[in-house]
């Protein structure tokens, strides 16, 4: 446990005191900054067009719906492309600098490794999430926030942003050249998107709801929505514990050749 500790520190430190973190968080601020007021003066505009209407949906009117979860859908499509920025070069740099070499030699075993570098990456993701989620918790100056129900949504997200950690750190481990990672980093992260298609799709009752269940979209849209089912934690478990352990095979290899 030591070992995994002692490997978790390095990579933290790696993020957070070179300057690539906080290029990324200060993108992310940049695109948010943006975004975030844009989404909150059209829900303020249909606001008042809805206060005119009779019979309009409360959910229409409620800042959560018609705000942080539109902000979520962007956030969710920017961890598709930094997270794997964020992991490419885990293992694909040290295989690279050789570096790698000498940490499979050292008496650590691989799954210390593989479970010390993911932590590390999932702080990293939770910083960029926090920059995300200080842009709600400051509209409860001017709205109200049930901070409940936006804290599971962003839990959801957070889930989401382990997956997707998980995926790329897989990536990372199968090559020494870091674009190739990314570039398959991102594949990986869009392909589990596109799982939720094959519900539409199937003609079989079956087969949309195994594609349902198997749906990363169909999991999170409970989180998004502020309630938290076992289904869901079960999904994103399996999928975060399957890539892992994928991680851990493919540097167990390594070591062995």
């Amino acid at each position: 446990m030591n070992a995994c500790w002692t490997i978790f520190k390095k990579e933290v430190k790696g993020y957070y005191k070179t300057p690539g973190l906080y290029i990324i968080g200060f993108l992310v601020a940049l695109v948010l900054s943006w975004v975030f007021p844009a989404l909150l003066k059209q829900f303020a505009d249909q606001s008042q067009t809805f206060m005119m209407q009779p019979g309009v949906p409360k959910q229409m009117m409620n800042i959560h719906y018609g705000v942080f979860l539109r902000e979520l859908s962007y956030l969710n499509l920017i961890l598709i492309f930094i997270v794997p920025a964020l992991t490419m070069k885990l293992f694909a740099e040290e295989k690279k600098l050789r570096t790698f070499d000498l940490l499979l030699t050292s008496p650590v075993t691989s799954w210390q490794i593989v479970f010390g570098k993911y932590l590390a990456a999932l702080v990293a993701v939770m910083g960029i999430l926090g920059v995300a989620l200080a842009y709600p918790v400051m509209t409860a100056t001017v709205a109200e926030v049930n901070f409940l129900q936006l804290g599971i949504a962003f839990g959801g997200l957070l889930f989401v942003g382990a997956v997707y950690t998980a995926m790329n750190l897989f990536s990372s481990a199968l090559t020494e050249n870091g674009i190739v990672a990314y570039v398959l980093s991102v594949i990986f992260n869009i392909a589990v998107w596109f799982v939720g298609i094959g519900a539409e799709m199937a003609d079989s009752e079956t087969a949309r709801k195994v594609f349902e269940h198997i749906s990363l979209n169909t999991h999170l849209t409970g989180f998004v929505e502020g309630t938290v089912r076992t289904n869901g934690l079960v999904f994103f478990v399996s999928l975060i514990a399957l890539f892992t352990f994928l991680s851990e095979r493919v540097v167990e290899a390594t070591r062995w050749r």
